[in-house]
């Protein structure tokens, strides 16, 4: 099915997205946070509990769809080319948020299509407070004489010259994927064996690529941030090898000058990294 190249520009009425604690602390457990990381799961917390900004992608997941639903393109042919957030404001523990969507780009990559969309989510309040890109790949859909996809400006080069300013090894749940799901990206390909399977992954359901996203964000809290996530204002990654549920993530970091962080990230006995082109901005 190909896609609809007069949906660029499409934007999505605003979305609107009701949360509360347990909301905060399903994504937390979701992206695999444990009971050291307690500010994240429970409610009771002095001040309130805290978010890892990476939460920015679920208020979003709706009007991204719609977005995708937009274009017309085959669902089950979808991975998640690559991610980035941008957390411009603290959140309260509860509260609504609205997220408006505009397609901004369609890309040719040959055997591949590219979608690329912008969201925007603010407080019923008006005041703003994420915003995400998100990479989003049809495969089979390339050929169509389109524009390649430009390339990211801000991403920096790992360093070849020094070891890693940190390096966070963690194991993923088998659950890990049926435990995320429940934040709302409801694809089979992450829960149905024969769903996966008949898509190109005999080895079983994949974990979400916004998971081992997570798993990256809190390397970077835990290895940079001494566990503060509020200062984790910007994460992007791509992602290049899909991760199973069970897999250990092993995450490297690179402190840069203007408090920018290189990263890459990869499964514990495979050579080839699971996320590549990473960059954090810290406070």
């Amino acid at each position: 099915m190909a896609l609809d190249l007069s949906s660029l520009g499409f934007t999505t009425e605003p979305c609107s997205f009701p949360y509360d604690w347990k909301t905060l602390a399903l994504y937390a457990l979701g992206i695999g946070a444990k009971r050291d990381e307690l500010a994240y799961l429970y409610e009771g917390i002095e001040g309130g509990i805290r978010v890892v900004p990476t939460f920015a992608v679920i208020p979003a997941t709706e009007p991204v769809f719609k977005s995708l639903a937009r274009t017309g393109g085959n669902f089950a042919m979808v991975v998640h080319g690559g991610q980035k957030i941008r957390a411009l404001a603290p959140i309260p523990p509860s509260g609504t948020f609205l997220t408006t969507a505009t397609i901004r780009g369609i890309y040719d990559m040959k055997k591949l299509a590219q979608v690329v969309i912008d969201t925007t989510t603010t407080l019923e309040s008006g005041e703003r407070v994420y915003e995400t890109t998100w990479s989003i790949l049809y495969r089979g859909e390339g050929g169509f004489s389109g524009p390649r996809p430009p390339s990211d400006p801000d991403e920096p080069s790992l360093p070849k010259d020094r070891e890693p300013t940190f390096t966070h090894e963690e194991t993923t749940s088998p659950e890990q994927a049926l435990l995320y799901r429940l934040c709302g990206d409801h694809n089979p390909l992450h829960a149905d064996p024969a769903f996966a399977a008949s898509v190109g992954f005999p080895q079983g359901p994949i974990l979400h690529g916004l998971a081992t996203y997570g798993f990256a964000a809190r390397a970077v809290v835990k290895g940079l941030l001494g566990g503060d996530a509020s200062r984790l204002r910007v994460l992007s990654a791509q992602f290049r090898k899909p991760v199973w549920p069970g897999d250990t993530i092993v995450t490297q970091g690179f402190l840069l000058e203007g408090g920018k962080v290189a990263l890459q990230a990869s499964v514990k006995g495979r050579p080839e990294a699971v996320l590549t082109g990473g960059y954090a901005e810290i406070a």
